[in-house]
């Protein structure tokens, strides 16, 4: 009997949902994680790897699409800086005063590890095979993204308690 970890349909139908999830933890855009969502499936038919395990897939996907992200921000024409054009769209927003948009405005390097242990439930030591930095290196950026966002939202509340003029 074929192992079904190793079916791309399988896998896509499974994972895309947490790739999809990683990619816009990543970017914040909701088109740029359908772009990498669909790069990650199409390395994963090409490469053809063989998993021994469901986590050895789920991990090999979610370290393409960090790496996906990654590459992504490294392309010449996404670091040219112009003028936005009068008749382009507003970007996505996420809902105002939400846990994703303070999530969202954190750091990269914060915000994935805080996705994969949150969103994805992720082990330390996991997190840092998947974005390739020590364990000691994801348990400091959890640490500082978790104040990070205390501080944000701590704000927040202070802000909706007082009376606008």
């Amino acid at each position: 009997m074929e192992n079904i970890w190793n079916d791309p349909g399988t896998l896509a139908r499974r994972y895309a949902p947490a790739v999809f999830r990683l990619a816009y933890a990543r970017t914040g855009s909701r088109t740029d994680a359908e772009d990498i969502m669909q790069e990650v499936f199409l390395r994963l038919i090409r490469a053809g790897p063989v998993f021994a395990s469901e986590e050895h897939a789920k991990a090999w996907l979610l370290r393409v699409a960090s790496n996906c992200a990654s590459d992504l921000f490294r392309l010449p024409w996404r670091r040219r800086e112009e003028p936005l054009k009068d008749n382009l769209p507003a970007p996505e927003e996420p809902e105002t005063g939400s846990v994703t948009e303070a999530v969202l405005s954190l750091p990269a390097r914060y915000r994935i590890p805080i996705h994969l242990y949150y969103y994805e439930d992720y082990s330390v030591a996991e997190i840092a095979k998947i974005i390739g930095r020590s364990e000691g290196t994801v348990k400091s950026r959890l640490f500082r993204a978790r104040n990070l966002l205390r501080e944000r939202l701590k704000e927040e509340e202070q802000g909706e308690g007082q009376i606008q003029l």
